[in-house]
């Protein structure tokens, strides 16, 4: 088995015949040139984890590749005949593909909570997509999510130890990159009190106060 990733928690995935790619979103880069694709895989709706535009163009690229989505998903995609998995589902795209979980971890009381699905790919690698998702299944190697306005170091520090992995490394990082912190900044200032702005300051910045 062989990993690549793309940024944030894209990821490509090859096994024998096998190219099973997962979560092609806006803040991911490559994975536009792949070719010879036998599925694409998203965890759920938001658009760090699906860009419908250039999946689009990918699937028309690689023609033979399946679709496989959260059910969140599906009505961005209805012209691609998606097929929607749920928790228990198992799939063949030329490698074993257990589907774990269903709903996106909190972000905040006042966000509505989503469909999330979670891969464990030929019985070795998994990513929980946008969850803390502990599969009922050994687990090699994870796919750990590291930074996002869902995500307190308590409970990423726990998933990593619920699962036990014999290797695990960062996914869903691109907070940390400017065009990451403009979204996690914008959850301030839409979650904040009405007669507050909240304003990103830049480090060499100033403010003046009347």
């Amino acid at each position: 088995m062989r990993i690549t990733r793309y940024g944030h928690s894209c990821l490509l995935v090859e096994q024998d015949d096998a190219r099973v790619l997962l979560d092609p979103g806006v803040f991911s880069s490559g994975f536009e040139q792949l070719r010879g694709l036998t599925a694409v895989l998203v965890t759920h709706a938001h658009p760090d984890h699906l860009d419908v535009g250039r999946l689009r163009t990918l699937l028309t690229d690689n023609p033979d590749a399946r679709l496989h989505v959260d059910e969140g998903s599906a009505g961005q995609l209805g012209d691609l005949s998606p097929t929607v998995v749920r928790h228990g589902d198992v799939l063949d795209p030329g490698v074993r593909v257990e589907v774990h979980g269903s709903t996106h971890a909190v972000i905040h009381d006042d966000i509505p909570r989503i469909p999330n699905v979670g891969y464990l790919v030929g019985g070795r690698f998994f990513t929980p997509g946008d969850a803390l998702t502990v599969p009922d299944a050994d687990v090699e190697v994870l796919g750990l999510p590291t930074a996002a306005p869902w995500l307190k170091l308590t409970e990423a520090v726990g998933l990593l130890r619920a699962v036990a992995p014999r290797l695990a490394f960062p996914v869903h990082d691109a907070v940390l990159t400017p065009p990451g912190r403009q979204i996690w900044f914008g959850q301030f200032a839409a979650l904040g009190p009405d007669a507050t702005t909240f304003e990103a300051l830049a480090s060499d910045a100033g403010l003046d106060l009347p």
